[in-house]
């Protein structure tokens, strides 16, 4: 077994990608007809975006979305950077909410978080060594 995808259910795909191009630098790698489904190009493991309807459809339940809770949901995406504070104003300055600025870990990893438009949780990271 291996880890092949994280999916990201949201409100409009289309923007959330929108937003991830933008503010990470991320491209696109495949959008579904009719636009309910897409994925960035982020390596082996692909970073997707599922629209609410799609979701609950495949899933068959409901769920917490995330742009509808006050608080971040309990999961994150790990973006790694060399450089954590440009990213971090890049990504603000396209719409994420800056919680936590860029500290330095005990561990020597510089680690920040911000809340992007669709509600979901980014950890930007330098690389572990």
């Amino acid at each position: 077994m291996h880890f092949a995808y994280t999916i990201a259910y949201v409100a409009d795909v289309e923007a959330s990608l929108a937003f991830f191009e933008r503010a990470f630098g991320l491209k696109r790698r495949f959008v579904a007809p009719g636009g309910g489904y897409g994925e960035l190009e982020t390596g082996t493991t692909a970073l997707a975006f599922a629209q609410h309807d799609t979701a609950r459809g495949s899933l068959g339940h409901d769920y917490v979305a995330a742009d509808r809770s006050d608080k971040p949901l309990g999961v994150e995406i790990g973006l790694v950077a060399t450089d954590v504070a440009g990213a971090c104003e890049r990504a603000v300055s396209h719409g994420a909410t800056l919680l936590t600025p860029p500290t330095v870990k005990p561990w020597g990893q510089t680690v920040a978080y911000v809340r992007c438009p669709d509600g979901v949780l980014v950890e930007i990271c330098t690389a572990m060594s």
